[in-house]
């Protein structure tokens, strides 16, 4: 029975790295821009990737 994309799977980790690269731009940005908000939300989108990047790794062993 395949799930389709596993926690090991390439795809997912390429997801994680891009949603880290988005949540670092929207840090610099809402830094440059003032804007707290996109900050905190840039934050929210590497935090939350990186706990999802370890558990997957974590699951895939």
């Amino acid at each position: 029975m395949s799930r389709g994309h596993t926690a090991g799977s390439p795809a997912t980790y390429v997801l994680l790295v891009a949603a880290v690269a988005l949540g670092v731009a929207g840090i610099v940005y809402g830094e440059g821009d003032d804007s707290p908000g996109l900050q905190v939300l840039g934050g929210v989108l590497v935090v939350g990737s990186v706990v999802l990047g370890v558990r997957a790794l974590r699951r895939g062993r």
